[in-house]
């Protein structure tokens, strides 16, 4: 069955041969049907695309308009072009996962591809590092700037997209203030990625009164310079993470495999 996609009458009806003025809003709402049709394996991987004139049967645009929607989730490792052949849809291992594009584009299939579990063995392996470092290296105001994202955690109350946005600052400026110029590049890379996962842990508890004291312990070491303090901290945080997620995927999983 053929899905209409969102936002196609917003073309204008100006058309010369493929060359139709469409504004931004269809593009981005090709992509994404097209991006949501491969996530849920409508387009398996290792499979051929349709042809162009069947995709732009089905999405209801132009060849303009499909062609540029292939190259963007081309560049995020979705698919592939080969010459004179088709577009291949390649393997989820081949996806830039860590794409907010791509990360949207998932959505709640996040849990049946098991990617915020793989994000909390990321941080396993970096963050008690980073907290170690940070209190040996951070500057007053970086301890100042982490701090600050705690009390507007604590201040977010039962606000989830807010205290969300302070969860993922603090953690963001905890890899900042390491001064380890690899973590300061992971801090970017990582940050859309860690949002969706601090996200599912905070909604699956109803209080985060333990995580709130962990996170303003993990403060305080920093502030003493006592480095394993705040590793032993990090640690907590990532057990009390990874216990939220457990719960987490037990609610969701089953929604999703529906």
């Amino acid at each position: 069955m053929e899905m209409p996609v969102e936002g196609q009458q917003e073309r204008s009806a100006d058309v010369a041969g493929d060359k139709t003025v469409r504004r931004p809003r269809v593009q981005k709402n090709v992509t994404r049907a097209i991006a949501a049709d491969i996530c849920a394996d409508i387009f398996s991987a290792g499979d051929f695309l349709p042809t162009e004139n069947d995709l732009c049967e089905r999405y209801g645009v132009s060849r303009t308009v499909i062609r540029e929607s292939l190259k963007i989730l081309e560049s995020k490792g979705l698919v592939r072009g080969r010459s004179r052949v088709g577009t291949v849809v390649c393997r989820k291992d081949e996806w830039n996962i860590l794409d907010q594009q791509v990360l949207e584009w998932i959505g709640p299939r996040i849990f049946e591809f098991d990617l915020l579990n793989c994000i909390l063995e990321a941080r396993r392996a970096i963050e008690p590092a980073a907290a170690e470092l940070a209190a040996e290296r951070a500057t007053v105001q970086e301890i100042a700037d982490v701090e600050r994202a705690w009390h507007e955690m604590r201040d977010a109350a039962g606000d989830i997209e807010r205290f969300t946005k302070a969860d993922v600052a603090f953690h963001t400026n905890l890899l900042k203030a390491s001064h380890n110029q690899v973590f300061l590049q992971l801090a970017s890379i990582i940050q859309v990625a860690l949002e969706f996962s601090l996200h599912a842990s905070n909604e699956a508890v109803d209080k985060r009164d333990e995580a709130l004291d962990v996170h303003r312990q993990l403060v305080e070491a920093l502030r003493m310079r006592d480095t394993a303090a705040a590793r032993n901290c990090s640690l907590q945080l990532l057990s009390l993470a990874a216990r939220d997620l457990a719960v987490a995927v037990k609610r969701h999983l089953p929604q999703s495999a529906s």
